[in-house]
Order: C-alpha cells, then structure tokens, then sequence
C-alpha cells in the first residue's frame, strides 16, 4: 500500500529544510544584512518609521514624567503600585522564552533551537532594556537612581537591601548582563563571516571590531564551545531565579492574594508562557519577510506552540490553587479576595484573562492549528494580551480592596499611564528593527552545523517515526 503522507510528514519535522548548502544559509541570512541603504526592503522603513513614532511618544512621556513628577500616573492609595510595575512585570516576563532556548534547550542538546536563539536573545535583551527602565521611573527622583547601588559615600547612604526595589535591581542587573555577553559571544563567529562578506568600508570596520578577530582555528573553536556551554550553565539558572526575585515584590507583602508560596513557580511558568508567545509574535513575520521559511521551520513553530501549551496549563493551574487556597485556609480576607476578582468592580479582567490565557490555548492541542503561521500568530496576541491582563488582576485589583473598608478605593489608569507602556514598544521595536538589519538574526555557524549532520551523516530525527509510520500503514 502506497504512502502518500510521507514526504509532508518529513518537511514539517525537519530542523531545517531540504537541500540546506553552507552558501544557502549565508546567502538566506548575512545577505540582508549587508545591504546597503538604497536596497534596504520597503517594509523595513514602513516599520521602522512606525517604531520611532512610539519612540517619541514614549521620550515625550518621560520627559513630562521628571518635569511633572509620578502624579501624572493613575497610582494612589492604596494602589500604590500601578501602572509602571504592571508593565514591568509584563516586560521582564517577556525575555525569559530567550535564555530558555539560549541556555535551557543548548544544555539538553535540542537541535531545533538553533535557528530561532539569536533573535530569542535579542528579544530578551530588550524587554529587559524596556523592564530595567519602569523601575527607575516609577521612584519619583529617576535622577538618584544609583542610591540602590552599594558604593562607598561620604554620608553613608546604603541601600535598603530589605527593599523589593533593590532586589529588582540586582536580579535585572544580574539577568540584563550574562544575556548580553551570552548573546555576544554567540555572535563572534557571524560577525567574522560578515567582515568577510563585506563590501562597504564601514561594514568592514563595524564587523571587524565586532569579531574580535576571530580566524576560525580549531583553538578558537575550543574555546568558543566552553565559553558558550559555561555561560549557558550560568545563564539558565536565571530562568528560575530572576522572575522568582520578581514574585517575591509580592509574595513577601502581607496582602490578600499575594502572600502565597505558589508565587515564585506560578510567576515564573507565567513567564515562560509570555515569553514563547512572543517568540512566535517574532518568528512569524520574520521568517516570511525574509523568505526563512526553510530554517524557521514548521517543526520549530510546533514545538514553541507545545511549550507555550503546557506552559499554559500550569499558569492555568496556579490560577486553580489561588482559588482552593484562598477557599481552604480559611481566611475572610483571602475569601474576599477570589470573590472580588470574580464578580466586583473589576471582574471583566479576570474573565478576559481566563478567556486569554485558557479558552485561547486549547486549539493547541491539536497539530494542524501548532502547523498554522496565521492561528499561531492570533494566539500568541491573545496569550500576551491575556498575561497582561494577569498582572494587572494580581496588582491592581489585590490592592484596591484589603483588609478594612476605610481604606478601600479605585484605581483608573490615565492617558501617560498608557503612553508610557505603548512607548515602551516603539523602544522594543525600534531595538529589534536595528537588530534584524545590522545583525544576523539567526546563528549561521550552529545552523550550519545542524546542515552537516543532515547532509554527511544522514541523521534525521524523525527517521525512526516515519519507519514506524510506513509499517502501520502498509499492515
């Protein structure tokens, strides 16, 4: 009996496509890269324009933020926290899908990753740019930021190390500089690639400086692979470490609704779950605009969307255990808490968040909607809409009703809350559009490596399946 699935069975399972050369993948992927400003794609300025607009409305919200003060936000008592840590919850959120496909997937050997970290660890090192800054600005005097820094001073003024603002610090610190050399050091052999392929005397010089002077021996080599496998050790523990750092704002404060051990876990799956849907966000308009549809391939859509599934499901059960939680321990106070996010002032956002961040995964369990660009993109908008939306039930709605009714009250967002957080996408975009036109955005020297195995060594993960798969069939 003849097999007529095979052949679409192998493409959509393979790490990259078919017929993948050495020259294939430099010309996909450097050639961008190295055109000069005439021949620069229109969509490119399209979207670069667009990006500085938000930029400047972003600048111009700061601006008004020091000349004015913090009052210009919706925060008041007893939200005290509003709008600036919401956002930069949801922005540090954001960038730990990077390290997990940088650091996570390298140590556990996954060949899939190969062609999507380099732009996964640009996007982390941004939405930790667009994260770092909310802090700063939310302390009311931005300009004597570096108090939080432990420098020796004449006064002796130290920081309040008890101080969730100066855990923050540390873990954005920490976080913002082992992702930026990890991702630099990952870039050395490209940039070498890119000073040769150069025509431009100011590409030859920007490349050239990048590199380091790497020459490809087999020394360097050596000493690439151990830093690159040292710093991913090193960086993966971040994973688990910073967004726990970042729970604990919350879970150390005696507030109804935050003062649970499910926080640090809970915040960090909650991440992971943000931080894939905008690697798909990402990916989907990258690998069409230039043409990488065979190195960003199906395979490496459909397991994004698997972890951004089962990530899914335990933000879903954290949503679960705050609820059996708050109903067994008894608490009036906790009880009340559930109860208000359900049905009071501000139940919509609970509802919309449950229909973001549960009812919208579902269709991923299925493999046609995991293999569909389209369906993955509207999802991904979804989950990031539906873990914003998280954020602000968690703050904003925790805080607007604790413990006595005297001290009760609103919170209502105004026009410079949503101008900053909108801003703060021109920042990102602008960023990630800079990236992908100076920048490899995928890692030509791993991919290249995946393409030899393919090419010389016949290896073909899936070969197993598809032999299991013919058996079946032709019983």
């Amino acid at each position: 009996m003849a097999v007529t699935t095979g052949k679409p069975f192998v493409e959509t399972n393979r790490v990259i496509g078919p017929g993948q050369t050495y020259a294939k993948i430099d010309d996909s992927v450097l050639s961008p890269v190295l055109l000069d400003v005439q021949r620069t794609p229109r969509w490119w300025w399209i979207g670069f324009g667009i990006s500085l607009a938000f930029l400047a409305m972003y600048l111009t919200s700061i601006v008004h933020l020091i000349t004015t003060g913090i009052g210009i936000f919706g925060n008041n008592i007893p939200v005290a926290w509003g709008m600036p840590i919401i956002n930069f919850v949801w922005w540090i959120g954001i960038g730990h899908a990077g390290t997990l496909i940088s650091a996570a997937l390298l140590l556990f050997r996954q060949p899939w990753r190969t062609t999507i970290n380099r732009f996964a660890e640009a996007m982390t090192i941004f939405a930790v740019v667009c994260a770092g800054l909310y802090p700063i600005l939310h302390l009311g005097r931005p300009w004597v930021f570096y108090w939080l820094l432990p420098y020796p001073n004449t006064y002796g003024l130290f920081p309040q190390f008890r101080s969730p603002l100066d855990w923050d610090l540390f873990a954005i610190g920490t976080y913002a500089s082992v992702s930026v050399l990890f991702w630099f050091i990952g870039l050395i052999p490209d940039m070498a690639s890119l000073r040769d392929r150069a025509k431009l005397p100011f590409q030859r010089l920007l490349y050239g400086v990048l590199c380091l002077g790497w020459t490809g021996s087999a020394k360097e080599w050596q000493r690439y692979q151990r830093a690159y496998l040292l710093l991913a050790a090193l960086s993966f523990p971040l994973v688990l470490s910073v967004h726990s750092t970042i729970a604990m704002d919350f879970a150390v404060a005696q507030v109804p609704g935050w003062n649970n051990t499910i926080m640090p876990p809970y915040f960090v799956a909650g991440a992971v779950f943000a931080g894939f849907a905008m690697v798909l966000i990402l990916a989907i308009p990258l690998r069409r605009a230039f043409g990488l549809e065979n190195l960003i391939t199906m395979r490496h859509l459909d397991n994004s969307a698997k972890l951004m599934l089962a990530t899914g499901m335990i933000v879903v059960y954290g949503y679960l255990l705050e609820i059996f939680i708050a109903w067994y321990s008894g608490v009036e106070f906790e009880r009340y808490m559930i109860w208000n996010r359900m049905f009071g002032d501000h139940a919509q956002f609970f509802w919309a968040l449950i229909l973001c961040n549960f009812v919208a995964i579902q269709p991923l369990w299925l493999r046609s909607v995991r293999q569909s660009p389209i369906g993955l993109f509207i999802i991904s908008i979804i989950v990031s809409v539906g873990m914003w939306l998280e954020r602000f039930v968690i703050i904003a709605v925790s805080l607007t009703k604790d413990f006595l009714p005297s001290s009760w009250g609103d919170y209502v967002s105004t026009f410079w809350d949503w101008a900053l957080y909108l801003g703060s996408f021109g920042l990102f975009s602008t960023l990630f559009f800079l990236f992908i036109r100076l920048l490899p955005s995928i890692a030509t020297a791993e991919t290249k490596e995946t393409a030899y195995h393919y090419s010389h060594h016949k290896i073909d993960p899936y070969e197993d399946i598809r032999a299991e798969v013919f058996q079946e069939v032709s019983a």
